[in-house]
This record gives structure tokens, sequence and C-alpha cells, in this order.
């Protein structure tokens, strides 16, 4: 009978050190580097990211314009921050709308979508080469100076897998841009299970900065950049606003700052990492 590897081992750290029951079970922890992962088994993925997926458990908003198309402007001002790439691959694109805004500006872009539901309206909506299947299979026939994956590493089977097909999939030097939930935010510490970024129904792992830093150093990566933010980051100003009093207090509390970014405590992990300029010989 085969064992569990989401059960049975820490996937940064591998099978030796022990790990305990967090939140009540709901989730384990590695006593040695605080990566997380979720504890009971999951549904497949095939089935979990159609339909049904996207009508509700806060993800129904994926397909409206107005709210993903100011988040995409904000992901692609970060990534252009601090590089510049003419070709780019996106793991996970949803509904294509960072697709659409990188392609609006002069980059060459595709996308691979597990979800045929989110491919299809990529494909129809918006017009955007994307093609339905998983990128661990597919990407590495694909050829890019840039792969973004924006909240797609926390529901992979195997997230080793998903950065090795990542690298191969990049030229010489290329970048890899990710973002994830922060399990270990000011404001999961402060929630616990109520916090929104846990999603344990979807979210087979639950990344640290430091043990998200390690995976893609160990994948053969240089992290360049490594910050967090908070939710507020992706909501437009004039919300932030209007809701200042419910929304303020508790990042000031957790953050002690009002920015939207901090070096570690924020509710979503961001890092930008490299590939090295030339191939090793095999």
């Amino acid at each position: 009978m085969s064992v569990d590897h989401r059960t049975a081992r820490c996937l940064v750290c591998g099978p030796v050190p022990a790990h305990r029951p967090h939140l009540g079970g709901l989730l384990r922890r590695c006593e040695a580097c605080g990566f997380r992962w979720t504890a009971r088994e999951q549904a497949e993925a095939d089935g979990r990211y159609d339909e049904d997926y996207f009508a509700g458990g806060g993800y129904d908003d994926y397909f409206r314009a107005e709210p993903r198309r100011f988040e995409a402007n904000r992901r692609l001002r970060w990534l252009l921050s601090t590089v510049r790439p003419s070709v780019l691959l996106e793991a996970g694109p949803a509904g294509g709308y960072f697709l659409e805004a990188a392609r609006r500006a002069g980059i060459t872009v595709s996308g691979i979508e597990v979800s045929h539901t989110a491919a299809r309206f990529a494909r129809d909506h918006l017009h955007l080469p994307v093609r339905q299947g998983h990128f661990e299979d597919l990407a590495p026939s694909r050829a890019a100076d840039v792969v973004c994956a924006f909240h797609v590493l926390e529901h992979v089977e195997d997230p080793r897998a998903f950065l090795h097909a990542a690298h191969t999939a990049l030229t010489p030097g290329g970048w890899l841009a990710l973002e994830v939930p922060n399990i270990a935010s000011a404001a999961a510490d402060r929630l616990g299970t109520a916090w929104p970024g846990l999603q344990p129904r979807y979210h087979r792992w639950h990344f640290t900065p430091d043990a998200l830093v390690r995976l893609v150093t160990d994948a053969g990566f240089e992290v360049v950049r490594q910050d967090t933010t908070v939710f507020r980051y992706y909501m437009p100003l004039r919300y932030r606003l209007r809701h200042a009093r419910h929304l303020l207090p508790a990042d000031l509390i957790g953050l002690r700052s009002p920015r939207l970014t901090h070096p570690r405590l924020g509710d979503l992990l961001r890092v930008i990492a490299r590939t090295p300029r030339t191939r090793r010989s095999t």
C-alpha cells in the first residue's frame, strides 16, 4: 500500500524532521522549517478546477473583467520593475487577464491552464493562446524568457516537478515569477482557520518565505527578489478608502505599518528568481 507523501513527509526537508498537527489537525507543520501542508486527502485536480470551482468558494470573480484587470496590471507592474521579458509563459492563467495585460505591453504571451472552463474563456473572450493541460507535461516543449505562476504552486500535485518544468521551459538566464499565500503572515497567525488565504479544500501546500526560497533555490534558480503583500494590494484605491476602517486596523496591528508590502508578514508571498545564464552540460 502506497503512502501519501502529503501526510508522510515535509516537501522541503524530506522525511526525517518531525511534523505535527496544525490548526486542529487540518494541516501538518514541519518542526524544522515551518512548511505546512493539508493533511486530508484532496479530490482529483482535473475535477476540482472546472465549473463548480469558478462558481463558488470565493473564485466566482475569476472572469469579471474590472477586478481582474486591476489585479493583472498590478502584477505586471511588479514584474516589469525587475524583468523586461519578450516571451512570457504563464502557468494557470485562469481567465487570461494577466496575459492580456502583458500582450498589451508588447510581450509575446501564451498560457497553460488545467481548467477546460478557464482555458476556453481565455481563448474565446480574450483571444489568447492558452492551451488546456498540465503545466508539468506541456511546459518543457515551450521556450520563454519568463515563466509566471500566480496562485498556482499551492495547488499542484508536486511543486518540485512544477519548478523543474518551469526551469526546462526557460531560456538560459530566464526568469521565474511566483505568488502564493503566505502561511507565515501576521493575518494567518491571527485568524487561524478563518484566514482567507488558507483554502484547504483547494490548497495542498502552505508556504513560508524561507520554505519557498529554499524550494526555488533547490530547483536551480537564484532568488533575486522576495517580499510579501497584504490583500489590500489588489484592491482599487477607492475600495480601500471606502473600507479603510475595516481593512486597515488589522494590517496596522500585524505589520505595524500602513504600507501594502512587507518583507515577510504580508498575506501574499512573491518571489522573482533567475536561471543560470548558461546551461550545464549533462
